[in-house]
């Protein structure tokens, strides 16, 4: 999707992944079996998988280079707001039958209503500017920045003048091997390390957190309720990422929350009371999120226009291929030794992350994303 979203359009291809997942996961709440529900939710994983890729690139197309980190901060702190309310319904649903229906069926029906209604707000959304120039729709292009203009002035802004050498350039072939060409092969290097590294961080914590509490001996609802405790710490990290982003260089933060989730994960790890869990958890969960905020930001910045859609396709598509793969490399690991080892593998994994960052990364606070 996001090589489709540099060849056709930022909103068309917004339209599309949305649709797709919205049509699947409503299908997979009445699946009658695994392979069904299995089948299902592959369908609607390339929905959602596009999601990230495609709203980073459009967001960072439309806001101001010393804005941007802060509105993008502002979008995923509304957007994990979901996280912990999802995380309570699971824990209410899950050991429910209401009107003799699983539970769970009822979480997938609420997804798909939920995402459909933005999709019927995202029909509203304006096409990337930047993309309309590359494709040669200079006017509409125009039309769309003057309204913009028009709005701030109408607000009281006064209005900059532009820096003329700084275009979106001309269009770029989407091919993979395209990253890997000067000025780019370090910082795709470096980035792809580290979408890859970051996954064991990030989404290694809250798959496995539920399994690490039974293995401390929790039943699974409780399990779920601990860790739905924990995820009230996304939408605060994400929070905390908003006055943070603008004044720290984003290579920086990235480290420097990459370390902290290493420090939290092992006390998480070896925490031995419930209140320690929710505390380390909680702690761990922020740190993940100012750390995700930053992330995100830092790869779509990274890019111009031309090629920012397909260069975060292929870095979140290595992610996510990790992402799959991951319960096989760490589930052995909790089943062989429990919880401490397997935060072990995540502090080292975090550790490497900030090594690849500090060598490799570059810094892109306050650059326009036209420059190279």
């Amino acid at each position: 999707m996001g090589r489709f979203a540099d060849r056709f359009g930022r909103r068309r291809a917004f339209m599309i992944n949305l649709a797709v997942y919205s049509l699947f996961s409503l299908i997979g709440a009445f699946s009658p079996n695994a392979l069904f529900l299995v089948v299902t939710r592959f369908v609607a994983g390339v929905g959602i998988g596009a999601e990230y890729a495609l709203a980073d690139t459009y967001l960072s197309d439309l806001m101001p280079a010393d804005k941007r980190g802060r509105f993008i901060s502002w979008a995923y702190t509304v957007s994990f707001l979901g996280v912990p309310a999802v995380g309570l319904l699971a824990r209410f649903l899950v050991p429910l039958e209401p009107l003799g229906v699983d539970g769970w069926r009822y979480l997938f029906v609420i997804g798909a209503l939920g995402s459909f209604l933005v999709w019927l707000v995202r029909r509203n959304l304006p096409e990337s500017p930047r993309w309309l120039e590359l494709e040669g729709r200079h006017e509409e292009a125009e039309t769309l920045v003057a309204a913009m203009e028009r709005e701030a002035v109408a607000a009281g802004h006064t209005l900059r003048e532009p820096d003329l050498s700084l275009q979106p350039g001309r269009r770029e072939p989407s091919r993979t091997r395209d990253l890997f060409r000067a000025p780019y092969t370090r910082r795709t290097v470096m980035l792809w390390l580290l979408s890859a590294l970051e996954v064991f961080g990030y989404y290694g914590f809250g798959t496995l957190a539920p399994l690490v509490l039974v293995a401390k001996g929790y039943d699974v609802v409780n399990s779920l309720g601990f860790v739905a405790a924990t995820y009230v710490g996304y939408p605060l990290g994400a929070l905390l990422a908003v006055p943070v982003v603008e004044r720290v260089e984003r290579k920086f933060l990235v480290m420097v929350t990459a370390a902290l989730m290493a420090l939290f994960g092992l006390a998480f790890g070896l925490a031995g009371t419930g209140l320690l869990v929710i505390v380390f958890g909680l702690a761990y969960t922020i740190a993940s999120n100012v750390f995700s905020n930053a992330y995100h930001v830092y790869l779509a910045e990274s890019y111009p226009t031309s090629i920012r859609a397909s260069a975060a396709g292929a870095a979140y598509s290595l992610s996510k291929l990790v992402t799959g793969a991951l319960p096989f490399v760490l589930l052995p690991v909790l089943d062989a030794g429990g919880a401490t080892p397997v935060f072990s593998v995540v502090a080292v994994a975090m550790a490497l992350l900030v090594v690849n960052v500090g060598v490799l990364g570059q810094r892109t606070k306050g650059r326009s994303v036209d420059a190279t």
